[in-house]
């Protein structure tokens, strides 16, 4: 077995991401081999494809198996990435929201490291034979801007990472996270989502797929009709103003003190967020892998010290 490697993973309600990959938190289970080698897990005498569409909303993420499932795939993809052996030693770097951190640290830390052991599976036709070392959590969020040590130097900063589900909201003062300004708004993309798609349905008749919704607010080229594009942008700037209405009802004024927003919804909102007038000044973190790469970083930074 080789030296210990580690593998940042963000363990999102919408997706799930590395530092190299992101692919949607779905999982299905097959009692017998499907139909295709892609995304498919091996474990435990059961097949599951993982990247397909998106599970229900678990609020604890221990609650079942799905989110160990997902990361065994996360880790088997990172591996395969870097050209590493497929029998190896893993140090995790993942995070929790900071207004649950101390509550769920220890119980998240125990599900992902499970005591230890070796831990054997299948992914895409490859054996795995993996034993995660080492849990190390961090904030989410956090982690990722402390990688932009260039975006730091106010005196007091916005933080909101915007995720599938949950909008987490922090004031840094002087690079510090300010516990007391802490949020959790339940506010994600996965609502923006639900609701564009609602009002194409009444006012088109049309079922689009959240895959042609997110490629539209991207800004790829796609055959949507036209009138679904109108309702798409009309909605997100609508969705947009929302959130940043909630973000100063919260205690946070972006028109007073620069703002970051990162998350796979600042990624999608890149255009809209920018639209908006009287802000301060803000900052737009689109690399949906950030908060996974700010993990790896973070457990560099504490090795060099030690």
């Amino acid at each position: 077995m080789s030296d210990t490697i580690t593998i940042g993973i963000d363990h999102g309600y919408a997706a799930i991401k590395t530092p190299h990959f992101s692919f949607p938190s779905g999982v299905v289970a097959y009692a017998h081999e499907p139909y295709t080698h892609k995304n498919v897990l091996e474990f435990e005498g059961r097949y599951y494809v993982v990247g397909s569409g998106r599970q229900p909303l678990q609020k604890d993420k221990t609650q079942s198996e799905d989110y160990y499932l997902l990361t065994l795939a996360a880790i088997a993809k990172e591996l395969a990435h870097r050209g590493a052996d497929p029998v190896a030693a893993v140090h995790l770097a993942a995070g929790l929201p900071l207004t649950s951190f101390g509550r769920d640290k220890k119980k998240f830390r125990e599900y992902l490291v499970r005591d230890g052991k070796t831990v054997h599976f299948r992914f895409e036709d490859a054996d795995y034979a993996v034993t995660i070392r080492n849990v190390s959590l961090f904030p989410q969020g956090y982690a990722a801007v402390l990688t932009q040590q260039e975006l730091l130097n106010e005196p007091s900063v916005i933080l909101a990472d915007i995720g599938g589900w949950t909008v987490d909201l922090m004031r840094l003062d002087n690079k510090v996270p300010n516990a007391a300004t802490c949020r959790s708004l339940e506010l994600g993309m996965i609502r923006c989502l639900d609701e564009i798609s609602e009002q194409i349905r009444r006012s088109l008749g049309l079922s689009m797929t959240t895959a042609q919704i997110e490629s539209v607010l991207r800004g790829d080229v796609s055959s949507v009709d036209a009138a679904a594009k109108e309702i798409i942008h009309r909605e997100a700037e609508a969705y947009t103003r929302r959130l940043l209405s909630a973000i100063q009802e919260s205690g946070l004024d972006a028109r007073a003190m620069p703002a970051i927003f990162l998350g796979g919804g600042a990624a999608l909102l890149k255009r809209h967020v920018g639209a908006v007038d009287s802000l301060c000044r803000l900052f737009i973190l689109d690399d949906v892998c950030l908060n996974a790469k700010g993990y790896e970083w973070l457990v560099g930074q504490l090795a060099g010290r030690e």
